[in-house]
């Protein structure tokens, strides 16, 4: 498929998805596309009449308590629920591999990660499926000092087909987050895909840059995918911990890593 057909198709979702169901019909439409994805209807704030599109319900915001944020110091936890797609360590300050192909982890930054120093810092890249809940949080406390928005390509992030392609993530459109953290830098990248055409940043303009620099305290809620995709986490001072592996489900708030203060990522360090 051609990358101009991708795009017409992923406006093409966009605009169906948004369409507005008639009251009496939602419940069934949303328990039925919770049956063929897995998806849990009894987690969302509101009850399913209360969401006018699939896009809508798609983006559900979770009832209170559905996913606990663990807060001790020395860890940070994952922004998002989904499936851990790859746990790399960065290698020459250059190279990232995921599902056996390898590229350059300043393109997929994008420039964002100006002043860094990024040789060692560990990654993780975490799939997020029609199942999961679509809104991403903060893993760490820090400000949001830059959005850089890169335009790109819209193929698939699936699994099965990232499988046989090269350079997807630092090929696609993308939001590149950055945020100073008490432990140094940190990059959030929210990688779109087929179907994806709209990824939002709480307090940020599409397309915009950030105003001021805004704090986001642990498990706030900091973007979101308007349909699915893939998240992929720099934490220069962060280490994985020691039973994480590719192919673990992770859910919103759970511990993802350990937080090391002597690999800070900042300049100099």
């Amino acid at each position: 498929m051609s990358a101009p057909l991708r795009r017409a198709l992923s406006h093409a979702t966009g605009w169906c998805a948004d369409r507005r169901i008639p009251t009496p019909l939602r419940p069934f439409v949303y328990r039925t596309f919770a049956r063929f994805t897995g998806a849990d209807p009894s987690e969302a704030q509101l009850p399913l009449h209360g969401y006018t599109s699939l896009g809508a319900f798609f983006v559900r915001r979770l009832a209170a308590g559905a996913r606990p944020i663990d807060e001790r110091a020395d860890r940070f936890v994952s922004p998002c629920d989904g499936t851990i797609q790859a746990l790399d360590r960065v290698d020459g300050d250059t190279l990232l591999q995921a599902k056996g192909h390898s590229y350059s982890v300043r393109e997929l930054l994008g420039g964002a990660d100006e002043g860094v120093p990024l040789d060692d810092a560990w990654t993780w890249t975490i799939y997020l499926g029609p199942k999961d809940y679509h809104r991403v949080h903060t893993p760490i406390a820090g400000r949001l000092a830059d959005v850089r928005w890169i335009p790109g390509d819209r193929r698939s992030v699936a699994p099965k087909v990232l499988a046989r392609k090269e350079r997807v993530f630092a090929t696609n459109e993308r939001a590149v987050l950055r945020l100073e953290s008490d432990a140094g830098p940190y990059f959030l990248v929210m990688v779109g895909a087929l179907n994806v055409g709209r990824i939002r940043v709480v307090g940020v303009e599409p397309g915009g840059p950030p105003s001021g620099m805004a704090r986001f305290e642990r498990g706030a809620e900091l973007a979101r995918f308007e349909m699915g995709s893939t998240v992929v986490l720099v934490v220069p001072a962060g280490t994985p911990l020691p039973d994480t592996a590719p192919g673990q489900p992770v859910r919103l708030g759970r511990e993802l890593g350990c937080l090391d203060p002597h690999r800070t990522g900042a300049p100099g360090e």
